[in-house]
């Protein structure tokens, strides 16, 4: 695995992909005898206590959505200022284009801008929000003078880890230019920083973020010293382990590991670039790593669980076929029952579109059958088994549909009629469409239908002629909307009186003379600028029959960030003050 430019060679990482049915990547001709010790049984757990069970449980059933299924707002946003100088203004310039405040934006949650002709810092959000931003600001510019300051009373106040990394490894661990840390950083979320000025002793790395964001940027760190260092793990006794035990909203936060009994075992659950590792990873919800012959696993009770099963039934398709007994009562688990004349085409050539499948969406799939029933599915059929959180499952399920419906026309959506659900959680609704819509509202590849899912924030799928709207309900709901304008389009002018209770749209308003320029011909700079920053837009006319540009998108964006309604509006106002300048040379 090879990541800014310097080698995090794990082992087993070259390992060809698994067979059709199977879950794993690595270890080409690795077979597991039936007479061996299964890998459920080297699992070792750490078990919440039952005040913390009972705590999970009254803590998850607060935590509930706002009604409409749209997430409730925190009251106390407010923007402030932090004063800076020129040399904290060239600090936060530097990184990766030029943007590390735009890092600390990331991991603190907050909006920042910063305002170099004035030397300000400029922060939106919460109050937690803002602290945040403001601690890890002062962190950037600081630390670079003095890195003790890291180690300052009150720097800790729960969102810091400090791991130690051998002096004869630092190079390796950071990469060339730190590029390493950097990509780990970018995956989890996190800020990393080294402590130690002292070159001939560990240096310290200290990390903050979120829990999970901490927790698997310590466990890559943790299996790049390991892959240098064997044994250097061991040396670090329980607070490996220990880690932020019982410390997230749940209460149940821990760490379970496993012990892997050869190389065989870590190339098949590794994966094909460790796309094995990773799909268990995003289906569990838990963080999963291998350190060194150890397959650690963080999170919550539930996700642990779900880590160890789906580990446990990767390696059992090394033996045979695997049926999942109560897969009827599961929460994490959809079943589809695929036609025997389209397995090999929904499989792939080695397992290939199943896993691209995973890969989008972070699931993780096998083909389910006990010992005497392969082959004999409902109406000549196979199920396959579909596990990970709603959205995950429900997006590979429907994709699945999708690719069914096109081999065998009318399996999925003979007979099937419109359907407009009023739940305020995740469900589906369905819209029968005619074979030229369809057409359109696909696009090019699949990029109109792309650009509207990602625009609404829900799941949007056709199948046949029938479109598939998932997700809460102001998800569906925008997503029905942004389909409906899409086909009116087709028509002539779109009209939307008004916007102002909307909260996933802004306006701008382009002079006359520039719109055709901001457009593009046929609308290729409209594309453009969608694709960039993952909206939907159109010129649309108000209840005066004036015409506006609309950006729509779930995601409002940062004022200097990429992606988001405020990304695509700073392109807009690029476009229109070149025009404005060509035309102003022209005389």
């Amino acid at each position: 695995l090879k990541e800014g430019g310097s080698a995090l060679d794990v082992a087993g990482s070259g390992g060809a992909g698994g067979g059709a049915n199977g879950g794993g990547g690595g270890g080409e001709g690795f077979r597991r005898s039936a007479s061996e010790e299964s890998v459920k049984s080297v699992w070792t757990d750490q078990r919440s206590p039952s005040r913390d069970r009972s705590a999970s449980r009254s803590r998850s059933a607060s935590s509930s959505r706002s009604p409409g299924g749209r997430k409730k707002l925190p009251k106390d946003v407010s923007t402030e200022t932090m004063k800076v100088s020129a040399n904290d203004v060239a600090t936060l310039r530097v990184g990766s284009n030029g943007k590390t405040y735009e890092k600390v934006a990331r991991v603190s949650g907050a909006d920042i801008a910063l305002r170099d002709k004035e030397n300000m810092l400029e922060i939106r959000g919460n109050v937690e929000q803002r602290r945040r931003a403001k601690k890890y600001a002062n962190l950037v510019m600081r630390q670079r003078l003095d890195p003790s300051v890291l180690m300052m009373d009150g720097i800790d106040d729960g969102d810091m880890t400090i791991i130690a990394v051998p002096p004869d490894v630092v190079g390796y661990v950071q990469g060339q230019g730190g590029g390493v840390l950097r990509s780990i950083e970018e995956e989890w979320t996190t800020l990393m920083f080294f402590i130690d000025t002292d070159l001939t002793r560990n240096q310290r790395i200290a990390i903050f973020g979120s829990i999970r964001g901490r927790r698997g940027s310590e466990l890559k760190v943790l299996s790049a010293i390991e892959t240098k260092m064997p044994g250097y793990t061991a040396t670090l006794g329980s607070d490996i382990f220990n880690r932020d035990r019982y410390t997230d909203p749940t209460g149940s936060w821990g760490t379970d590991w496993m012990t892997f009994k050869d190389e065989g075992e870590i190339s098949y659950a590794l994966g094909k670039q460790g796309g094995t590792r990773r799909k268990l990873e995003r289906s569990s919800g838990s963080v999963v790593q291998y350190v060194g012959m150890m397959a650690i696993c963080s999170g919550t009770k539930k996700e642990r669980i779900r880590a160890r099963e789906y580990m446990k039934w990767l390696f059992q398709q090394l033996e045979g076929p695997v049926y999942v007994n109560g897969w009827t009562d599961r929460e994490d688990c959809t079943v589809v029952d695929i036609p025997n004349d389209c397995i090999g085409y929904i499989t792939g050539n080695r397992r290939a579109a199943l896993g691209s499948m995973e890969e989008e969406w972070g699931s993780l799939m096998f083909f389910m059958s006990e010992h005497d029933e392969r082959g004999k599915g409902r109406g000549g059929s196979e199920r396959l088994v579909i596990f990970g959180p709603d959205k995950a499952r429900r997006g590979t399920e429907l994709k699945i549909m999708s690719s069914i419906e096109t081999k065998s026309p009318g399996f999925f959506t003979r007979g099937l009629r419109e359907k407009i659900s009023g739940r305020r959680g995740f469900d589906t609704d369905r819209l029968v469409m005619r074979d030229e819509e369809v057409s359109y509202a696909l696009g090019k590849e699949g990029a109109t239908r792309k650009k509207l899912e990602l625009a609404s924030g829900s799941i949007l799928q056709y199948v046949g002629h029938v479109a598939f709207i998932a997700g809460d309900l102001p998800e569906r709901r925008r997503c029905r909307e942004f389909v409906q304008w899409l086909l009116q389009q087709r028509r002539g002018t779109v009209t939307i009186a008004d916007i102002k209770d909307r909260d996933d749209v802004t306006e701008v308003n382009i002079p006359a003379n520039c719109k055709g320029w901001v457009a593009g011909n046929r609308g290729s700079e409209l594309r453009r600028m969608e694709q960039l920053s993952g909206t939907y837009m159109f010129m649309a006319v108000d209840a005066r029959g004036e015409e506006r540009l609309l950006i729509f998108g779930v995601n409002r964006g940062r004022k200097h960030g990429d992606g988001g309604r405020l990304h695509a509006e700073r392109l807009v106002k690029d476009m229109v003050r070149e025009k404005q300048a060509d035309d102003k040379q022209r005389g």
